[in-house]
């Protein structure tokens, strides 16, 4: 399993929400620049990047960062927040972005993901599955949809899609443990390559993690508190 530091992106700073309340929002660092360069250091291969602007507003706002990140490492990064359409892919595809994220457009346009698909090969493309109670949640996780994480995935597998990541809401940026029921759920329904996220804080949640079988972890807050080291996380999950 691998783990996957995140970076998410509000007003050009490297920030964390607590449940996705864009409210309670804490800045961990002015230059996310700096922080893809710290978790490269520690030992990261892939860096999951997040443009929170993006994921609210539905255009790309923080590309001219992500695009310093990307000319700055060499780990792989995938991007998400803001892809709407098979131009705004095509701009995170051009600078070399790595995978495509894609969340709200899943839902609303899954056509574009079949394009996207299309383009650039099932392995650039992850659809993210934000889910509160089971139901996803849209536009970085301001708007409730009518649409069961499951069925989502379904859809989803029917236009070529080979990888999900599947975040459960009321566990992002809280430092509790991950919904090891709903991932392993996801993971036995789904036949696809699963990421998980949510709640991840420490070594034996990733060891739970792996044993469920899921591809990847991405961890968030605890490794910018302190509560997860990196080096020790990546050392004991080989």
């Amino acid at each position: 399993m691998e783990i996957i530091p995140a970076i998410d992106i509000l007003d050009g700073k490297c920030v964390r929400l607590f449940q996705g309340d864009f409210d309670r929002e804490t800045i961990f660092a002015n230059d996310p620049v700096e922080m893809a360069l710290r978790w490269e250091s520690e030992g990261a291969s892939c860096l999951h990047i997040v443009d929170l602007d993006g994921a609210k507003g539905g255009e790309i706002s923080n590309s001219k960062t992500i695009k310093k990140i990307r000319n700055s490492t060499n780990a792989r990064i995938q991007v998400g927040g803001g892809i709407r359409s098979v131009d705004s892919a095509k701009r995170y595809a051009d600078i070399g972005v790595d995978r495509l994220i894609i969340g709200t457009a899943a839902v609303e346009s899954p056509e574009t993901v079949s394009s996207i698909i299309n383009i650039y090969g099932p392995s650039s493309v992850i659809i993210s599955v934000d889910a509160r109670d089971g139901i996803v949640e849209l536009d970085g996780w301001t708007r409730r949809s009518e649409v069961s994480a499951k069925s989502l995935v379904q859809e989803m597998v029917s236009y070529g899609v080979i990888r999900c990541m599947y975040t459960d809401i009321t566990r992002d940026g809280t430092l509790t443990e991950p919904n090891y029921n709903s991932i392993e759920d996801l993971v036995e329904f789904a036949k696809i390559s699963v990421l998980a996220a949510g709640g991840i804080s420490t070594v034996e949640s990733l060891m739970t993690l792996d044993k469920i079988g899921v591809e990847a972890a991405i961890v968030g807050r605890a490794i910018y508190t302190g509560d997860l080291d990196l080096r020790s996380a990546l050392d004991a999950i080989k």
